[in-house]
């Protein structure tokens, strides 16, 4: 069993999305799994180019990106892997830029533009997104980030199979308040909810990389428009 994570924070070495990346990877070797975790902020690479060589009919393989960059040797390693557990911050509402730029090399190769609509991947697996943000629970569904998250979850579940949603919200953006602008928060709550609920959202990573890790994968869904 090969459990595949990909930190999209620039935060590469602490923080709140890193953290809970590594919490499932530790659920996952607890079961014996093999694990790799991916820095996509110590890559250099694209998202999506609009080439579509991945579409042409005198392709040689499927679900094969053409550009060529530090991700394509990560985008070999996803055929063989049994689990992919993606983390990412939420900035303006959208994952990062580096999230959003893999998920779009990650993806789109698998797309086949068939009256069936079905993926061109070969197997079923687990996925799964972790999002951190400051934005406390309340508010999701007030700006919308409640249908980017299902969007996501929909486009990784009809190409892989399955895709669990781990929210870790109202998070703390500084490690000192007093050094950067902060005039919007009650920094004192915040920091006591950090430090009340963030070590249950540990807990709740370190169960999920327990499940991607369990080979159990649910049916894939299709998409939308074919049901």
């Amino acid at each position: 069993m090969k459990v595949m994570t990909f930190n999209g924070s620039p935060r590469k070495k602490k923080w709140n999305t890193v953290t809970l990346l590594n919490n499932a990877l530790q659920g996952a070797q607890s079961t014996g799994a093999a694990t790799e975790l991916v820095q996509l902020y110590d890559l250099t690479f694209s998202g999506c180019i609009s080439c579509f060589s991945c579409k042409r009919l005198s392709r040689k393989k499927d679900g094969v990106c053409s550009v060529q960059d530090d991700l394509t040797p990560v985008l070999d390693r996803v055929k063989e892997a049994d689990a992919l557990i993606i983390g990412t911050p939420v900035y303006y509402g959208a994952e990062s830029a580096a999230t959003r730029a893999f998920l779009e090399r990650l993806c789109f190769p698998y797309l086949k533009y068939s009256k069936d609509g079905r993926s061109l991947f070969p197997r079923r697996i687990n996925t799964a997104m972790i999002y951190t943000m400051n934005a406390p629970d309340h508010m999701l569904p007030q700006i919308g980030y409640d249908r980017m998250f299902a969007m996501t979850q929909m486009m990784l579940q009809f190409h892989f199979g399955a895709c669990e949603l781990l929210l870790s919200s109202d998070t703390l953006q500084y490690s000192d308040y007093d050094k950067f602008e902060a005039e919007a928060f009650d920094k004192d709550a915040k920091r006591q909810r950090h430090a009340k609920v963030f070590p249950d959202d540990c807990r709740r990573a370190f169960e999920l990389g327990v499940r991607m890790a369990s080979g159990e994968v649910p049916e894939a869904k299709p998409m939308p428009w074919h049901e």
